[in-house]
């Protein structure tokens, strides 16, 4: 339950951040969230990652189907050199998921308890 809470907050929080702060505001909300809400580095890692994934790719299938998939397209045949605007949006929702992973986990072994021997 605690992982559902955190993949919450981090999705409605990074689009809140998104309206004024640059793309790269998902690994700053991960890895406060993560701060404020511990959970181990892969339960943090793969929650960041579902919520920025998943709010990523809506927002890529709002904005392509408000532009008639003109600009998906268009830069899926420049960048991938295949035709196909849901692809784009999964390698960009894939690639800003993985910012946000990798802030979360980053956090998370800051965190964790050190082990002096």
């Amino acid at each position: 339950m605690k992982s559902f809470a955190h993949f919450l907050l981090v999705l409605l929080l990074a689009y809140a951040a998104g309206m004024i702060l640059p793309w790269w505001s998902v690994a700053l909300v991960a890895f406060l969230v993560t701060l404020l809400m511990p959970l181990s580095p892969g339960k943090s890692f793969f929650s960041a990652f579902m919520g920025i994934f998943v709010l990523w790719m809506i927002l890529a299938f709002y904005m392509d189907v408000r532009n008639d998939h003109l600009l998906a397209n268009r830069m899926s045949e420049m960048i991938l050199k295949v035709r196909s605007g849901p692809l784009m949006g999964a390698v960009s929702s894939f690639l800003g998921a993985l910012v946000a992973g990798f802030a979360a986990s980053t956090a998370a072994f800051v965190r964790a308890p050190k082990k002096v021997a």
